[in-house]
């Protein structure tokens, strides 16, 4: 159910009906902000600024929620008829079954949520606030957490900033906001800073965010009274491949427990004409088959992981991520800041003949001076700041006005007065500017050869253009321009990167480089980082042949790279996407993982699944270990568990076809699977083998059901050994000593598997515990007060013998298999098909 508190109301009328200064007046505010007295009272009149939220769950939801799970669901089903057919016995084991696995589920949502939670609260969403300390102070400006705005608070806005409440705009310069949460528009929409209202373009709601441009505006309604709090609706979760994949398991084992207990009933039906006195029985049977766990240990073993990663820095925002990081074959990334340091650096300025020329440099500072200045980014642009350390001088100009660079434009332009003159200067993409400028066809060439001259020598070419305007002028409609030429930056590569490369590549991943820069740019960084660059393509080339050979995507946009993880998932990959701009958004949101860094603006961020402490290639490194070894875990589970049940199942069939009386009573059954199920739990917390850290891959059902098959089909040869010693050389008699027999022999060799049906050879001591408790309880229940209660009695010593005996042999045979099997072959089949990147 979605709550929220009630709508707060800031007074009579509305400010986005009113001119700026009615609207400022009727917030009780102004253009300097609130006092920080103010922000405080307002706080606690409105509330904090916190969309409608779902309340946690409580336990009771949270035991009905999971009773919603598919294998609980059957398994309550057979305990109602188990309560029909007055099967007290087989009813009691399954209720308890159910229990155990509702409240240890439970329990580890719980703590997953509550760990999720807090590790959200470091990467909390914030915004720049304009306060000031009294009445005569001065305003500063400051990042606060959103969920502390009130009304009336003046705040700034840049590329990449979600907006964080209801806004009046009161100054905006080449503001565009993507509005699809709000309107369903995919373009998106400009913004202007009007006195007198026209329209609703001088307002920015909630859900929003900005696509370029900067802003200053006003709070003029949060929390609930806000318009998307009114039709919030919560987000749908994304289903993983992870979800996919043990969702297809689930189900196919669903149809062998709803096929299993009528092909019981019929087979004892006709052999032995019973009918339905074999139907707790053959309950019992479907039972076996049910891996109650399998929610409990996923949850567990990804929750563990997302701790261990916590403490390194690495937060986890939705679970299943893990898996899909580890299954990760091709991380597509940007250059710079990534495999540079992000932080260029200027070095030379070239008229548009090619020869030196620092004029250029000088009308590019101004450009970048102004832009800083009268944009007022809340982040300035690292181009614009190393085009100003190393511009000597700006001359004698005043600027009017100016728009930043615009990922969509590829351009910033700023208005400035100078020596009489209003002059236009335009700064960006080569391509873009050049498209700008009045020149000829051939005087165009000229100028690209001289530009890709300067690419190939691998620098970043920015174009510089001005042009004279008499006339009032409007930025963003440049046309008619001269171009005074190129400046040069060239980036350093980032020291780390070239380890960390390498690292990636070892795990199988492929790096591809996707970037906004010329191509000779992006392929000289890639060389000097020592990665093998294969092709190199324009993203106007993007074809799905050229995307899987491609290591370097050059001149993208955010349209392009978006493409691009989509062709390599259509391909059968499994990509991961790191970014860290408001670009790299509608990428990560089509990629299997979104990854950024704790710096990356706040609408990438919100859209990431797994957020780093740095933009650190060796961070994700750690991540694609520990989603590898959670996943190995769950994987050694899913096998050994389902192995073991269809084996038991298959020899209880045969059995009880072969017997005159039933091979184990259903209570002898149940309580059975109740004890295996407790002991694999420790799989959560076993230790994974290390050969599973190189390769990515996958939870595929059809190859984990193949390996059920194989071992399921050795487990049910165990069995029916067990069963000829049992009446052939022991020779049990009566009933009871044969239930307790297959009983002591069933649960010895469900721990012999347990510790041997492992790609690892070493034990860790949860699962040493958890294997050597499971011996004991069979080997000792027999001989408890409990054995009647259960139909056990106590066998002869000669008959633990033998049974001993089976046991180790059963163990010698797993061994030998075990060790002959190739582990390897195994994950490549597991592993999702990826070129494999040399780093030489």
């Amino acid at each position: 159910m979605v709550w929220a508190p009630e709508a707060p109301t800031v007074a009579a009328g509305d400010p986005a009906a009113l001119s700026q200064l009615q609207a400022l007046r009727l917030l009780r505010s102004g253009p300097r902000g609130l006092t920080e007295a103010q922000a405080e009272a307002r706080l606690l009149e409105y509330g904090e600024n916190t969309i409608p939220f779902r309340r946690p769950a409580s336990w009771p939801r949270r035991l009905a929620r999971s009773l919603r799970d598919p294998f609980t669901m059957v398994l309550l089903a057979l305990g109602l008829v188990s309560t029909v057919i007055a099967s007290w016995a087989t009813a009691g084991v399954i209720v308890i079954l159910v229990v155990a696995s509702c409240l240890l589920r439970s329990n580890g949502e719980y703590r997953a949520d509550r760990s999720t939670a807090a590790l959200r609260k470091l990467v909390a969403t914030t915004t720049t606030v304009r306060r000031r300390a009294s009445e005569g102070s001065e305003p500063s400006e400051r990042e606060i957490p959103v969920d502390q705005l009130v009304p009336g608070d003046v705040i700034k806005l840049g590329p990449g900033d979600l907006v964080p409440a209801d806004l009046r705009l009161l100054r905006a310069s080449g503001l565009t906001v993507h509005q699809a949460p709000l309107t369903g528009e995919s373009a998106p929409v400009s913004k202007r800073a009007r006195d007198l209202p026209e329209g609703d373009d001088h307002l920015c709601r909630q859900g929003s965010s900005v696509a370029s441009g900067s802003a200053l505006a006003v709070v003029t309604a949060t929390g609930a009274g806000t318009l998307f709090a009114g039709a919030y609706q919560a987000p749908g979760r994304r289903l993983s491949a992870f979800d996919r994949s043990v969702n297809g398991i689930s189900w196919i084992l669903i149809r062998l427990m709803l096929v299993v207990p009528p092909v019981a009933l019929v087979a004892n039906a006709v052999l032995r004409g019973t009918g339905l006195e074999a139907l707790p029985f053959a309950v019992a049977v479907a039972v076996g088959l049910t891996p109650e766990m399998l929610p409990v240990v996923v949850t567990t073993a990804l929750a563990r992981g997302s701790a261990l990663l916590a403490h390194l820095g690495v937060i986890v925002k939705r679970l299943s991520a893990l898996h899909d990081v580890g299954a990760m074959d091709v991380l597509c990334m940007d250059k710079t800041g990534t495999l540079t340091q992000d932080r260029p650096v200027l070095s030379g300025s070239v008229g548009p003949d090619g020869r030196a020329d620092p004029e250029v440099l000088r009308w590019a500072a101004v450009n970048s001076f102004w832009t800083l200045h009268l944009s007022d980014p809340p982040t300035p642009d690292p181009l614009d700041e190393a085009i100003l350390k190393g511009a000597p001088n700006l001359g004698d100009s005043e600027g009017l006005d100016a728009t930043p660079f615009d990922p969509s434009r590829r351009i910033s332009c700023a208005l400035v007065h100078e020596d009489g003159r209003r002059v236009v200067v335009v700064k960006g993409a080569v391509e873009a500017v050049l498209e700008r400028c009045a020149m000829s066809a051939q005087e165009r060439l000229r100028a690209l050869a001289v530009a890709e001259a300067l690419a190939e020598a691998g620098a970043r070419v920015l174009a510089v253009a001005v042009a004279e305007r008499r006339a009032l002028h409007r930025l963003g409609e440049e046309h008619g321009l001269d171009l005074a030429g190129f400046v040069t930056l060239v980036d350093e590569p980032s020291p780390e990167a070239a380890d960390a490369l390498a690292v990636l590549a070892r795990r199988g991943i492929t790096p591809k480089v996707l970037t906004g820069d010329h191509p000779a740019a992006a392929a000289r960084v890639c060389r000097d980082l020592g990665l093998e660059v294969g092709a190199v393509i324009d993203a106007d080339e993007l074809t799905p042949e050229a995307v899987q050979r491609a290591t370097v995507i050059a001149r993208c946009t955010a349209e392009h790279k978006a493409r691009v993880v989509m062709t390599l998932r259509e391909a059968g990959h499994t990509v991961g996407f790191l970014g860290d701009g408001v670009n790299d958004r509608p990428a990560m949101h089509v990629a299997d993982v979104g990854i950024c860094p704790r710096s990356a603006v706040d609408v990438t961020r919100e859209a990431a699944d797994i957020v780093l402490a740095a933009k650190d290639l060796s961070a994700i490194d750690d991540a694609v270990v520990i989603g590898r070894r959670s996943t190995g875990n769950i994987i050694t589970y899913l096998r050994i568990a389902l192995s073991s049940n269809v084996g038991n199942v298959i020899a209880m069939l045969a059995a009880g076809l072969a017997l005159p009386f039933l091979p184990m009573l259903p209570v002898q059954v149940l309580v059975q699977n109740l004890c295996f199920d407790a002991a694999q739990l420790a799989f959560a917390f076993d230790r994974a083998d290390p050969a599973a850290h190189h390769r990515p891959f996958l939870l595929r059902p059809r190859d984990i059901l193949r390996f059920i098959l194989g071992f399921g089909a050795l487990n049910a040869v165990a069995d029916l050994v067990t069963f000829a010693v049992l009446t052939r050389v022991v020779g049990v008699e009566g009933e009871s000593a044969f239930h307790t027999g297959w009983f002591i022999e069933n649960m010895l060799t469900q721990a012999v598997i347990m510790l041997l049906l492992r790609p690892t050879a070493g034990v860790s001591r949860p699962l040493g515990l958890a294997t050597g408790a499971l011996a004991a309880v069979g080997l000792l229940l027999p001989l408890s007060p409990l054995a009647g209660a259960f139909g056990l009695v106590t066998l002869p010593a000669a008959s633990h013998l033998w049974l001993l005996l089976v046991a180790i042999a059963y163990g010698v045979v797993l061994l030998v298999l075990n060790r002959g099997r190739d582990w390897n072959r195994d994950r490549r089949r597991l592993a999702k098909p990826s070129k494999s990147t040399t780093i030489v």
